[in-house]
């Protein structure tokens, strides 16, 4: 951007070494200075930055803008399209009265354009954008499920034992089947043998909570083939840089899905992308609408890994751009690491808005020509405050511009139009059909069935062991009742025989002593 001499209506002389870009012409009491173009280096679009202002004051249009001319510089885009306008980039634009009043003001050309463009989705109409359990990580998911301390650390435990027996976390049916191993007796022993006990409780909010997301249709977006973050670095075949659209139309009620996705998406970029160090230019640029809902719920933790991400990514070539209504959306310790400062129009109806405009004034550079806090209520659709990094590191005057307009449709896209450009795309062919490899659902369903046989085989040889040794006991009670009927068969016989011997004895001698016996 250039340094500006108002009281001359000229540029001071100040140019940037490097390529850059135009983005509008300066305005000094509402009256564009046509002599005064406003450009952005290319070399500073990997320091973030941050497009703000209320609803209806031009944030699309000149995100829209950005992006049209980054693709022109070679530079690949991601953009979130929360309301389904933003996919109009894919589609030349129409001239209108409003587009001719703008370019007569700004004196410049205009023709209509449209850009290389890929739709994406997260569980939508385009490529599908999935991502695995483990990639996604145990620090997200246990914030998209909502779950305390407790669970959280719950949660990591289970992570760290399947990655300790490389068992692959791929989808909510793995981390189902980890739950549900863990409530077998032999899963619970080996687990918390080594890990610690775990108590039921926390395994069956996880659960719960797993399933409630499920219902939202929240699973789909875990599987395979997981999204390679690579393939949103590339150039058509005229050098322009694609500009890959996120359609979102359908999570507008799902805000912590969102905020979490694009966190886990942001990390992913920062692994798996090299150093590249300062470049002329980055090698993506991405922009997060509603960014406030990224930082909402974000405790200490969170935001710390987010500010810290902020400050290395660019080292990768990497631009991060927040898309919000008021710069106070935005944590001071990340608002401090955006160079690019774009700020439409806020308004002031309420003594909060009010303050809240003093407090995002006191975020643009001191400027001798503009009451910036004044200003900031003042300012008409298509305009904006801007400020950007130099080449050198510094700031920019700050600078009162009418936006250029885009050349690409500044409406929605049909569901058809979209589906013309999936039926062309490699990259939707590649991530179209979902791959089921081995995973945690298997490995320990496998695990549950051999603990459930080696059991069934236990239970068999304890059931047969009782069986036998109450049959041999059976067997000898039968053995000595048997020998008790023929002792007392046997007695009673030689009882008698004995006792009828006896019995005639006696009464011969009886009969003998009464002389009735023997002889004479």
């Amino acid at each position: 951007m250039s340094v500006i001499d108002f009281t001359n209506n000229v540029e001071l002389g100040y140019k940037f070494q490097g390529p850059s870009f135009y983005i509008g012409t300066a305005m000094l009491d509402k009256t564009v200075i046509k002599p005064v173009k406003i450009n952005i280096p290319l070399a500073t679009m990997n320091r973030h930055g941050l497009i703000a202002g209320a609803t209806g004051t031009g944030k699309t249009k000149t995100l829209q803008s950005l992006t049209e001319a980054l693709s022109k510089a070679g530079v690949p885009t991601l953009v979130m399209d929360i309301k389904g306008d933003l996919s109009g980039i894919s589609q030349e634009g129409e001239l209108n009265d409003k587009i001719s009043k703008r370019i007569l003001e700004l004196g410049i050309e205009w023709k209509p354009e449209k850009f290389p463009s890929e739709f994406l989705s997260l569980g939508g109409q385009g490529v599908k954008m999935r991502t695995t359990i483990t990639e996604f990580g145990s620090v997200l998911l246990g914030k998209l499920m909502n779950l305390s301390d407790v669970q959280n650390a719950v949660l990591g435990l289970i992570f760290k034992y399947c990655a300790d027996r490389n068992i692959p976390l791929l989808d909510f049916s793995d981390l189902k089947k980890v739950l549900q191993y863990y409530s077998t007796p032999e899963g619970k022993k080996e687990i918390e043998s080594e890990y610690g006990s775990v108590a039921s409780s926390s395994i069956g909010a996880i659960t719960r909570n797993m399933i409630q997301l499920e219902e939202q249709g929240v699973g789909t977006i875990f599987g395979e083939p997981s999204f390679d973050v690579s393939d949103l670095v590339k150039l058509d075949a005229s050098g322009k840089g694609v500009i890959n659209i996120v359609r979102l139309m359908d999570l507008q009620s799902k805000p912590q899905l969102f905020a979490t996705f694009m966190l886990s998406l942001v990390n992913k970029i920062y692994t798996k992308f090299p150093e590249v160090g300062d470049a002329e230019k980055p090698k993506l640029c991405l922009f997060i609408d509603e960014a406030h809902l990224i930082f909402e719920n974000a405790d200490n933790v969170l935001l710390q890994q987010i500010t810290t991400t902020i400050k290395l990514i660019r080292s990768k070539g990497v631009g991060i751009y927040f898309i919000t209504q008021n710069p106070s959306d935005i944590p001071q310790s990340v608002l401090s690491q955006l160079g690019l400062k774009i700020q439409h129009s806020l308004r002031a109806f309420t003594a909060i808005d009010r303050k809240a405009i003093k407090v995002a004034s006191e975020n643009y550079p001191i400027s001798e020509y503009y009451q910036t806090e004044n200003l900031l209520t003042e300012l008409g659709i298509g305009e904006a405050l801007i400020t950007c990094l130099s080449e050198k590191g510094t700031p920019t005057p700050l600078a009162h511009i009418m936006v250029t307009p885009p050349t690409t449709r500044m409406d929605v896209v049909s569901d058809m139009e979209v589906q013309t450009s999936l039926n062309t795309s490699s990259m939707f062919s590649k991530y179209k059909d979902d791959i089921n490899r081995e995973s945690a659902e298997e490995i320990l369903q496998l695990k549950m069935d051999q603990n459930n046989t080696e059991k069934l085989r236990i239970e068999q040889e304890v059931t047969a062991k009782k069986e036998s040794e109450l049959n041999m006991k059976n067997n000898q009670k039968d053995t000595k009742n048997e020998k008790s009927v023929i002792e007392e068969i046997s007695g009673n016989h030689y009882t008698k025989i004995i006792g009828g011997v006896v019995l005639r004895e006696i009464s011969k001698a009886v009969m003998k002593a009464l002389g009735f016996g023997g002889k004479k």
